[in-house]
């Protein structure tokens, strides 16, 4: 699979190892976050990454900042991103099966490495279940085109 990452100047550590370990996986890694230790905007970094997911250059990504929250939140910005920010493994299949979240997101001050893995093989292994919750992802998407 090919998986973009994004990050900003708190994650670069996480990032590393993030990347190291998609990689023993099996997985194509896209870079799309800093590689500096610099104070940077996650923004810029939430926004390339959702870009380059709704445009199918990468399957999915995987965002990371200092807690999550900020760059998941650039990447929702996006039109079709469904970023999750979550802080363990369950909410992360929970994110894939019933929300179909193309973007998960952890923080590197608030996760560890293990854990992050952890999140990263639940969300990665899980389907989305569609039925009932297409329904929903469904509603989810049409908010968009009523601010267009």
């Amino acid at each position: 699979m090919k998986i973009g990452v994004a990050n900003d100047h708190s994650a670069v550590d996480m990032k590393k190892q993030v990347v190291e370990y998609l990689v023993q996986k099996g997985h194509e890694v896209v870079n799309y976050g800093t590689d500096t230790y610099e104070s940077c905007h996650y923004p810029e970094y939430g926004e390339k990454l959702g870009r380059a997911v709704a445009s199918g250059e990468v399957e999915c990504g995987v965002a990371i900042c200092g807690t999550g929250v900020g760059i998941s939140l650039a990447a929702n910005k996006v039109k079709g991103i469904r970023a999750a920010c979550v802080s363990e493994p369950y909410s992360a299949r929970m994110a894939k099966e019933h929300n179909n979240a193309n973007i998960i997101a952890f923080g590197a001050r608030v996760v560890g490495i293990e854990v992050a893995k952890m999140i990263l093989d639940e969300w990665l292994n899980s389907e989305f279940l569609g039925g009932r919750h297409q329904d929903r992802v469904d509603m989810i998407m049409a908010i968009e085109e009523h601010d267009d």
